[in-house]
């Protein structure tokens, strides 16, 4: 896989794109924005840095959807961000407009490629993606456990003052406030974590989990967040170019994966090559069952504000 693309040359993609250039995982990447200059700026801005993190990936920006032509991936992460006090789905009717615009294009001049899907609400515009391009649901994958999971992980370190490199979480469910961290899949160097957190320690995590875009966002007040974003990104991005069979957290289409059908949710799945390869099926207690079970029901209840539905 020799070029990527990223859509939207806003900070998330910015940051995803100096990550993954730093990687030097594939030969171009392109960034697109309707803005005029600014994925042009990004890309330079970025592209000045070879020399010193000795990279070879060569980068341009461009308004013009056809420079995607090519791409064995495309990461969209266009859309209006949150503003402090929005949900994510608050900006559902905006971002499905312009998500249903870039998949056209990517129809038209890059019909061979998987869709990554960043731009909030995640898993509805994941769904949409896949409902609009046809494709088979593992070409249409979205980013948020990635995500979810580092934050729990980072909160788990400051927490216990132990190394968040041996720190393994697992969040699944929809990116929002219904998400489910499991705890029980929740290990450090492979210990589970209830032996190092007491319960009220753990319920705080937990919170605090859920709520770690929106605590970025009120502490920012003008961003949201982007460098735990486009850090996630490249983790999915390394994993399907390199054809890991890495298992990550991901925004897949179910049918019929954890009881649930006709929805995009956040669970384990393998990624590599051809993108979602497999989902994972985790045993779920009837508690953690009934949380997914609550999740999914606020994922489809925006699914049914699409148009069309």
């Amino acid at each position: 896989m020799r070029k990527l693309t990223i859509v939207g040359a806003g900070r998330v993609g910015e940051a995803a794109a100096q990550i993954l250039a730093h990687q030097d995982l594939v030969h171009e990447i392109v960034l697109i924005d309707v803005k005029e200059g600014a994925a042009a700026g990004v890309a330079l801005d970025i592209q000045a840095t070879a020399p010193l993190f000795r990279f070879d990936t060569r980068l341009t920006g461009t308004t013009d959807p056809a420079a995607m032509a090519g791409s064995s991936l495309v990461v969209i992460t266009a859309g209006v961000p949150r503003k402090p006090g929005m949900s994510r789905s608050d900006v559902l009717d905006t971002n499905v407009a312009i998500l249903d615009g870039i998949l056209d294009q990517v129809l038209r001049h890059a019909p061979e490629a998987i869709v990554l899907v960043v731009s909030n609400p995640v898993d509805v515009l994941t769904y949409r993606a896949w409902q609009r391009s046809g494709w088979p649901r593992g070409r249409v994958l979205g980013q948020a456990g990635v995500l979810d999971s580092s934050r729990m992980a980072a909160f788990i370190a400051l927490e216990t003052g132990l190394s968040a490199k041996h720190i393994s979480a697992m969040v699944l469910g929809g990116h929002g406030d219904a998400m489910v961290p499991l705890i029980r899949y929740t290990t450090i160097s492979g210990i589970g974590v209830n032996q190092f957190l007491d319960a009220a320690q753990i319920a705080r995590i937990v919170e605090r989990t859920r709520h770690g875009g929106a605590e970025v966002l009120a502490l920012r007040k003008n961003s949201s967040a982007y460098d735990a974003p486009g850090a996630a990104i490249a983790e999915m991005v390394e994993a399907i170019l390199l054809d890991r069979k890495a298992i990550l957290p991901t925004v897949a289409v179910l049918d019929g994966e954890y009881g649930e059908r006709g929805v995009a949710m956040g669970v384990p799945c393998v990624l590599g090559r051809s993108g979602v390869e497999r989902i994972v099926p985790l045993g779920l207690t009837d508690d953690e069952q009934a949380q997914f079970a609550v999740s999914a029901a606020a994922v489809r209840q925006d699914i049914a504000r699409l148009p069309g539905a």
